[in-house]
């Protein structure tokens, strides 16, 4: 009960932030919630067994969407979001029949290669994609205002955690960490192994797709180095890593920590902080592979079983 109280205000004073946050501190807290949602997608599909390299692909193929959606075909930007996920969705449907009949580095490798596939053929439609030099649509979405801004991703974002905790408590839970686990035993237990992977493909590129239509909407540009930049893809596995993979509360608590970090070591010196930054991941990795949260949740519960057993001590 203390627990849920806890929570439900700590949403709301997220919900509220708005309300007594300049400009400067809502950006930081919207590319925060961004990298926190592709790295819960991450995560996602990391409980198959299956290592994606595929996030910053799929993030810029929905942004690409929408913004195209908008500027060539005049559709609302909210509707361009939605179809910007879905198109990811689909697409990540049709490549799924193709790669994941792969395992391992061979599977990491072919998704990788589909950010760089992906932003070859933008830049060689520069007709319909403005090629190199991208596109700039009319207006950001909002038009820009900060507090509608933030809200909406911060909804995006508790959307993605609950489709995340979702799966931990389903029938999915079980099938996945059984193919993780091994993929033989959970075949011949009768699990299909392809039709689970598909869906955690698919499902996780949507949110991908949905959360990169989101940003290029947000900022009204979108340019195939920017848009398909390695950040949507190694910034969100690092959260996942220093927060805890295999859960929700992991690459929550990373993306927090590490995206508040790097905003304060921005400020402090500008063209060095990603090499303290990689430090920082680099020492989490080492000394705690299985990232911070675990420790710190069982730290807690014992200083709670602790003083439980003191009080019980006193009273009687």
């Amino acid at each position: 009960m203390r627990n849920k109280a806890v929570l439900i205000i700590a949403l709301l004073l997220a919900a509220s932030l708005p309300l007594f946050a300049g400009p400067y501190f809502l950006s930081v807290f919207n590319t925060i919630f961004v990298f926190m949602s592709l790295s819960l997608t991450w995560d996602m599909m990391l409980r198959t067994g299956q290592l994606s390299y595929g996030t910053a692909g799929l993030f810029g193929l929905g942004a690409y969407t929408s913004a195209l959606l908008v500027s060539r075909a005049g559709f609302n930007p909210i509707v361009s979001i939605a179809l910007g996920g879905l198109f990811a969705g689909v697409t990540a449907f049709m490549l799924g029949f193709a790669v994941l009949r792969l395992r391992k580095i061979y599977f990491s490798i072919t998704t990788l290669a589909l950010t760089t596939v992906f932003s070859v053929v933008i830049r060689n439609l520069p007709k319909l994609t403005g090629g190199a030099s991208g596109t700039v649509l009319r207006n950001a979405l909002f038009n820009g205002d900060p507090a509608k801004n933030y809200w909406m991703i911060y909804g995006l974002t508790l959307g993605v955690i609950g489709i995340s905790v979702w799966l931990s408590r389903s029938k999915t839970h079980y099938a996945i960490n059984a193919i993780r686990n091994d993929e033989i035993t959970a075949r011949s237990s009768g699990i299909d192994v392809f039709r689970y992977l598909l869906f955690m493909f698919v499902i996780t590129s949507a949110i991908q797709g949905v959360i990169g239509a989101f940003y290029a909407q947000q900022y009204a540009f979108v340019q195939p180095e920017a848009t398909f930049s390695m950040n949507f893809l190694l910034l969100p596995l690092a959260m996942a890593l220093v927060g805890g993979v295999y859960s929700t509360i992991g690459p929550v608590v990373g993306a927090v920590l590490l995206g508040i970090v790097s905003e304060y070591l921005k400020l402090i010196m500008p063209y060095g902080h990603l090499i303290v930054y990689g430090i920082i991941i680099v020492l989490v990795v080492l000394f705690m592979p299985q990232g911070i949260t675990r420790p710190i949740i069982k730290w807690l519960n014992r200083k709670t079983n602790v003083g439980g057993v003191k009080s019980a001590s006193i009273g009687n």
